[in-house]
């Protein structure tokens, strides 16, 4: 059977989509098949400065792409929330596609504007928030699609409750690893939500593998060791490019056949490169009553209660 590709992706004229951490890497290799596709794409980006530059590189690609460019910096709930309110009104009130997928990986510690463990809080915090806000849009007559990106990572995460924002003890890759199992957690927890409340959204989620993208040059350069931020480019020539990282996602996002509640990832080796298809996630990532809990507990935290109404 020939492998799962861009080429599958249906005519998406007519759709819109919200893309987050849309300015490199995985989200700027989504945004450009979405646009390819025609779907209205818009580019959620914290700088709007490389945010412009990817609207700029998408539009040099598809010349006739329906592009849009919104400010959102998910480690700040203000942002959030005026991001929330600028992209249902550039929608037009019906948003068909949310991909979260902005993230950030092995920091240090540091907290967002809101005091939250920058990992846990961007991650998983501010797209809990964003999903919540955008809810009277997604699906608002039609059916609609919220994709979670996490990754390989999530199996060495548990949701430590008592010390969410590491002051009893931090460690980045352990922190990275839990705010990964919450978005698979809060997409589950998303699909059944909807599903008891007869809404017409699916919440599915997916991961790159190992894929060669900026994301693992922050954690180094915020600790101030340049040579490891060397290194981590280095290891470049041993993973799969963006575009092939970003085939789960855009497979979660826009194969008809694919389900709700269902997790995608590369189907080589170990999951770090190959075709997209079904992937495994850990029985953390499964546990109904975690997922319950951290949904009223991110609730509680953002201050943003999702309303199925």
């Amino acid at each position: 059977m020939r492998a799962w590709s861009t080429d599958d992706i249906p005519d998406l004229t007519g759709t819109s989509a919200v893309v987050t951490g849309a300015n490199s890497g995985i989200g700027a290799a989504v945004s450009l098949a979405l646009a390819r596709a025609g779907a209205l794409t818009v580019l959620a980006c914290r700088s709007p400065e490389r945010g412009a530059r990817a609207v700029a590189a998408v539009r040099a690609a598809v010349p006739g792409a329906e592009l849009r460019l919104v400010r959102l910096d998910l480690a700040d709930l203000a942002s959030v929330r005026e991001a929330a309110e600028t992209l249902a009104r550039t929608v037009d009130g019906q948003l068909d596609l949310l991909v979260n997928n902005a993230g950030v990986m092995a920091l240090p510690l540091r907290h967002t504007a809101d005091g939250f463990e920058m990992q846990f809080g961007t991650n998983h915090l501010g797209h809990f928030a964003l999903t919540g806000l955008l809810l009277p849009v997604l699906g608002a007559s039609g059916p609609s699609r919220v994709v979670s990106v996490s990754s390989l990572a999530h199996r060495i995460g548990g949701i430590d409750f008592g010390n969410l924002a590491g002051e009893r003890g931090y460690r980045k890759w352990p922190a990275y690893g839990q705010a990964k199992l919450a978005n698979l957690l809060f997409a589950a927890e998303l699909e059944r939500r909807a599903r008891r409340a007869g809404r017409d959204l699916h919440a599915l989620a997916a991961h790159p593998g190992l894929s060669a993208t900026e994301l693992g040059q922050a954690g180094p350069v915020m600790a101030g060791k340049p040579l490891a931020a060397k290194a981590e480019r280095l290891t470049r020539l041993f993973t799969q490019p963006a575009s092939a990282g970003a085939l789960p996602v855009l497979r979660a996002a826009t194969d008809p056949a694919a389900r709700g509640g269902e997790y995608y990832g590369p189907r080589g080796p170990l999951e770090v490169r190959g075709a997209p298809g079904i992937a495994r996630s850990s029985s953390r990532a499964r546990d109904e009553a975690t997922a319950g809990r951290l949904w009223e507990v991110s609730a509680r935290l953002t201050g943003v209660t999702p309303d199925f109404g």
